[in-house]
């Protein structure tokens, strides 16, 4: 099974990390490149515990869909996703966020199974794991880029207002 782990250092408070680490808008704005969409489950706001969303995106020209439940959750401390119906054979994301200096360190930790069996094995060598590690890369890049700046005060009130 392969293992992606990023530590990511974000000059902001825990609490703000996760937070945005939850929002589904964020999300859908880390995800342009993609075209990512909430159509089903926690469309937009934070989501929580045993909540679950389904998501339409395009990956390799290829329009899928991805059912993900937060299975864990404590807060500000970590939360995780699993896939509940995918591309994927299997996968869980952990989230864990720490104090760190002046601010957050972030490590995510997402295993993952490919489908296919061996084929599967043969992609994960050749391209999925790097896909998947860029992936992550640009989303914690996102969430960095609003946490470090007044940026996440847009997230929060567009959470207000859909409350």
């Amino acid at each position: 099974m392969p293992r992606i782990i990023l530590k990511t250092k974000i000059n902001a408070k825990k609490e703000i990390v996760f937070d945005l680490s939850r929002s589904i808008d964020l999300h859908k704005i880390s995800t342009e490149h993609t075209n990512e969409e909430a159509i089903a489950g926690v469309t937009s706001g934070l989501i929580g515990l045993n909540e679950w969303v389904t998501w339409r995106a395009k990956h390799f020209g290829v329009h899928q869909y991805l059912t993900t439940k937060i299975t864990a959750y404590e807060y500000p401390n970590s939360f995780t996703d699993v896939m509940v119906n995918g591309a994927f054979k299997n996968f869980k994301h952990q989230h864990v966020f720490e104090n760190y200096q002046n601010g957050t360190l972030m490590t995510d930790y997402f295993d993952y199974i490919s489908p296919m069996g061996f084929l599967g094995k043969i992609a994960d060598g050749l391209f999925l794991k790097k896909y998947m590690t860029n992936f992550l890369k640009k989303r914690n890049s996102t969430i960095k880029s609003f946490a470090e700046s007044e940026k996440y005060k847009l997230i929060i009130l567009i959470q207000d207002e859909k409350n």
